[in-house]
């Protein structure tokens, strides 16, 4: 198997949790337990379990209680990025944070859910990283290996992985997972302040950068309190 393309992953976990209301009236979305197990506490084990030695986490949202959870973690050990005063967005978010992560890193959501196929996310992304070619490279299912999911899909993929925006009203047959390798290229001459990574990956696309890597596993979308009693069963079947 080919070696990791970092040692490090960024978990986006600064966000409000909205959809998840009322869970995340008195709790950040990254606390709220699935199947015995904070959301935030599944993607941090992932990361342990394919070798990656250390995790950057933002917060925001009720950060107290969140740091006072992952800080004690010593696999991956866990550092922080503190977002306390203006909540970036995920483009903000890295950017923020680009002086604790090497070139590449791994970036994931905290609410992220998945098992694995033959071979981890994150050597699945290895596999296919190709720094002279791509900014990023997304981790991608199609709609059948997408659990709880009902949207109508995000990108488009060429035979050689390059990506493509869904059309307006149209369907596309790759989901992006919330996983994901990152050049710090792609954070060149960003904007200041809150951004979505949306601005950097567009940029990318423009300049064929952009690539996806196809997921061997299985993902589950848990952004919504009615999605977690399916998710529960679902790993409970695996």
């Amino acid at each position: 198997m080919k070696a990791l393309a970092s040692d490090t992953a960024m978990v986006m976990a600064a966000g409000l949790g909205k959809r998840m209301r009322p869970l995340t009236a008195s709790q950040p979305k990254p606390l709220v337990r699935v199947a015995g197990k904070p959301l935030v506490d599944h993607a941090l084990d992932r990361l342990a379990e394919a070798g990656i030695a250390k995790a950057v986490v933002n917060v925001h949202y009720l950060a107290d209680a969140l740091e006072a959870h992952v800080g004690g973690r010593k696999d991956p050990q866990v550092l922080i990025s503190d977002e306390r005063a203006d909540l970036l967005e995920t483009g903000g978010g890295m950017v923020k944070a680009q002086d604790q992560l090497p070139d590449p890193f791994f970036c994931l959501n905290s609410d992220n859910i998945w098992l694995d196929g033959p071979r981890d996310a994150f050597h699945d992304l290895s596999q296919r990283w190709n720094a002279d070619e791509m900014d990023a490279l997304l981790l991608l299912v199609p709609h059948a290996k997408a659990v709880n999911f009902t949207g109508k899909g995000d990108f488009h993929m060429d035979p050689v992985g390059r990506l493509s925006r869904r059309n307006t009203g149209r369907i596309a047959p790759h989901i992006f997972t919330g996983i994901q390798l990152v050049s710090h290229r792609l954070l060149r001459d960003a904007p200041e302040g809150k951004f979505s990574t949306n601005i950097l990956w567009d940029r990318a696309i423009q300049e064929g950068r952009l690539f996806g890597a196809a997921f061997t596993g299985l993902w589950l979308e848990v952004g919504t309190p009615q999605a977690i009693g399916p998710t529960e069963e679902v790993l409970r079947r695996a």
